[in-house]
């Protein structure tokens, strides 16, 4: 049977170490795993509830830190120096895995030996919202070659993966490397382009894979809009530095992320904007970014429009926006975007 090696990295979520660790050892019928707990440095409980879990399930093993070392070193510590597994998953100590979503992973990874990584829907949990009931039929698999797969990321300039729902051909995770420190908040996009740069990517169509949980100590919360579209950017170009001969035409692809990123920042100023009361220096820093990234965003009609009427400020413009400029924000937001 193959095995999977399941991470765990902690820094302050003792209290939901219990949940995420019964997630992959007792809703996982079927699924030879080991868990590791790796307990970074945390000024809680964390590094004792680890031990108390690990003293009475031999299925885990725990690490602890004595100074804290950050996300990405203890990341690749977990998977570079510990997964010995077929397979292996790198979870949040607040994230969780759905029912049999290891077996439904481990199967066809089993039955498609040039995946290198497969991935399902996560099902995001709210603070005070009623848990979503996860799906577990499996409905269907799709196989992307995976050179595809990383073009579609470059047009869209999006990450559709949430982390806890993708499980990794551990030979494929050790033959790319670990993730990189550069990109502390962006390194799991680069991460699975890197692999799909190398080998193909699987989806599982019907089942939920994940519960992702959103709360405030997340770290896309003190993630700024124009620090998240600097560190997108840098994690493609880090891509086509690194893949770039494996993929058909880079420079294509290069030009279509640098668009993409730099229309979603012209967009962003323009909802700044929009909402009003907001600081210019924001709206700013967006509209450099967009012009750096592309320059061809300055002709933008949009662009245009926000760069003529700075002097007023974001609260004068909300009121000074016409009714059609309007409309193609909202059209532009997340809502509409199907993101």
């Amino acid at each position: 049977m193959t095995s999977i090696s399941v991470i765990i990295p902690c820094y302050k979520y003792g209290h939901f170490l219990e949940e995420a660790t019964a997630s992959v050892l007792y809703d996982q019928e079927g699924v030879e795993v080991r868990v590791l707990i790796i307990d970074d440095a945390s000024p809680d409980d964390s590094a004792d509830v680890a031990m108390k879990i690990a003293a009475r399930e031999p299925r885990v093993e725990v690490v602890v830190h004595s100074a804290n070392r950050g996300n990405i070193a203890t990341f690749n510590e977990g998977l570079l120096e510990w997964a010995d597994g077929d397979y292996c998953a790198l979870m949040s100590a607040d994230d969780r895995l759905t029912p049999g979503a290891l077996r439904r992973a481990r199967d066809l990874l089993d039955t498609h030996p040039d995946v290198g990584f497969v991935y399902g829907r996560a099902l995001w949990c709210m603070p005070g919202a009623p848990e979503p009931k996860a799906r577990t039929k499996v409905r269907g698999w799709s196989v992307w070659p995976g050179q595809w797969w990383v073009e579609r990321r470059f047009r869209d300039a999006e990450n559709p993966i949430t982390s806890p729902e993708v499980v990794v051909r551990t030979s494929a995770q050790k033959r790319v490397g670990g993730y990189d420190a550069r990109l502390p908040h962006g390194a799991d996009l680069e991460m699975w382009m890197r692999l799909a740069a190398n080998a193909d990517v699987a989806f599982i169509r019907g089942a939920d894979q994940a519960y992702y949980r959103l709360h405030e100590q997340n770290m896309r919360k003190s993630f700024s809009t124009v620090m998240d579209l600097r560190e997108r950017r840098l994690g493609f170009e880090t891509v086509l530095d690194r893949c770039g001969e494996r993929l058909p035409d880079a420079q294509r692809m290069s030009g279509n992320v640098h668009r993409a990123l730099a229309r979603e920042a012209v967009w962003a100023a323009g909802r700044e904007y929009d909402r009003g009361g907001t600081q210019q220096a924001s709206v700013d820093e967006l509209m450099a970014f967009a012009a750096d990234c592309w320059p061809e965003a300055t002709k933008l009609p949009l662009y245009r429009t926000l760069e003529s009427r700075k002097p007023i400020g974001p609260r004068g413009m909300h009121y000074m926006l016409d009714q059609k400029a309007r409309w193609w924000l909202r059209r532009r937001s997340w809502k509409y975007r199907g993101v």
